[in-house]
């Protein structure tokens, strides 16, 4: 035999009202249900960004003198330059006095060390290989440990691949998005390789 409670169910269940009713409140728990994930996902990314902007971005530079290649008597340099090249060491010297190590031959009175030539008091230079040799200065290692810690989480991508002073000095120095205005045209035309904190001052338009 059938128990009363079940039968009464099955004769509420057949009426359009019920449907409607079981229809609406199953909306409303889906919708609040959709609503509650969509504040715990913002919530989440929110807690993320902040996490992001007040833990350091933990860079690999190293500043420490010495490295292996060095130590075998070669040297990495900027090899881009058609008349300068800037070697590891901070040597800046022609292109004709470059030594089949990759050093600058120091011997050569023309070669110069640490050389800040066509570099403004701001860091920014108008000669890439110079303001390589510039930014590998020693007293100049603070200040690129200042403008690591204070860069963008955008130039993650540009400078986590650097692994020491020369790597960086050869990254810095290179023209990016900070060295230009409106897109196409350089804050300063004249000295545009950078290794300061801070880009060129812009231009009046």
């Amino acid at each position: 035999m059938v128990p009363c409670g079940a039968v009464l169910w099955r004769r509420l269940l057949r009426k359009r009202w019920v449907l409607g009713v079981v229809f609406g409140l199953s909306l409303v728990y889906f919708i609040s249900s959709t609503f509650k994930q969509e504040e715990r996902t913002v919530r989440d990314r929110n807690l993320l960004q902040v996490q992001e902007h007040e833990q350091p971005i933990l860079w690999k530079v190293k500043f420490s003198p010495g490295n292996s290649s060095q130590l075998s008597n070669q040297c990495r340099n900027s090899v881009q330059g058609k008349l300068l090249i800037t070697d590891e060491l901070g040597h800046i010297c022609e292109r004709k006095d470059l030594l089949v190590n990759g050093c600058c031959n120091v011997h050569v009175p023309s070669t110069k060390l640490y050389s800040c030539e066509s570099c403004l008091p701001n860091g920014c230079c108008s000669v890439y290989e110079y303001c390589v040799s510039c930014c590998l200065q020693p007293s100049k290692q603070h200040l690129l440990e200042r403008f690591l810690n204070r860069a963008a989480v955008a130039f993650q991508n540009l400078f986590m691949a650097v692994e020491d002073h020369f790597e960086l000095c050869l990254a810095k120095c290179r023209t990016s998005s900070q060295s230009v205005q409106h897109e196409n045209t350089y804050r300063d035309p004249i000295a545009k390789y950078c290794y300061g904190e801070y880009p060129p001052e812009l231009l009046p338009v």
